[in-house]
């Protein structure tokens, strides 16, 4: 494997608490299953997998509440295979309709910066039979351009992210001075049965402003 790091900004995020139903309520940090999206938003390949190692937090903790508009329903699965097979199913949902629309309050983070790291690990049994350098180097050349395959994001598509390849770690500012029990925290899916995917999560300890991720979790 081989480590690469990013620096991520944005103006909001909201890392949603699974515990909560109805209004979002947001972690403390970004969540490792995040952070491994913004790595792959930028490359991904079905030949190479992303492991979070180390998140740090380069901007204190700042919280803001909203009230946003959102819509009720969801598409129902059946609705999207019936329209896709050439059915007339509607899988609109519109947002203008009094009986969809709904206001709810959520407890977002404001003005939040991480430094990502996380490991490239190229598939042993890949289909592609070039070697391990050539995906490391289309990283690193994606992500200096600035490219991507969607635009990377903190935990709602509307809070968009700003994103930097960190080359020299050295020449960078240190994390806040903060240490503190952050409690269980979602570390990703797991899908050993694609039928019925578990969560699993991990005790989050943020110490000097480093939160060590580790190579898994507990299933709860």
């Amino acid at each position: 494997m081989k480590r690469f790091c990013l620096e991520v900004t944005g103006d909001f995020a909201c890392f949603t608490r699974p515990e909560m139903k109805v209004e979002r309520v947001s972690y403390d940090v970004i969540t490792p299953s995040a952070a491994r999206a913004v790595f792959e938003s930028i490359f991904w390949k079905p030949s190479i997998r992303w492991h979070v190692r180390r998140i740090e937090v380069l901007a204190p903790v700042r919280w803001v509440n909203l009230r946003r508009n959102e819509v009720k329903s969801k598409v129902s699965v059946s609705s999207v295979v019936s329209a896709m097979q050439g059915g007339d199913a509607d899988v609109g949902i519109y947002a203008d309709e009094p009986d969809e629309r709904v206001q709810r309050a959520a407890l977002f983070l404001r003005d939040v910066a991480y430094r990502l790291h996380a490991d490239m690990e190229v598939c042993a049994d890949r289909s592609d039979p070039a070697p391990e350098a050539k995906f490391h180097t289309m990283f690193e050349r994606r992500a200096l351009a600035g490219q991507c395959v969607n635009q990377p994001y903190l935990g709602c598509r509307e809070f968009a992210a700003r994103v930097r390849l960190v080359t020299d770690i050295s020449a960078e500012p240190a994390p806040i001075d903060d240490s503190r029990d952050l409690g269980w925290m979602l570390h990703d899916m797991d899908f050993a049965n694609p039928s019925d995917p578990q969560p699993v999560f991990f005790r989050a300890q943020m110490r000097r402003g480093a939160i060590e991720v580790g190579a898994g979790g507990v299933a709860r």
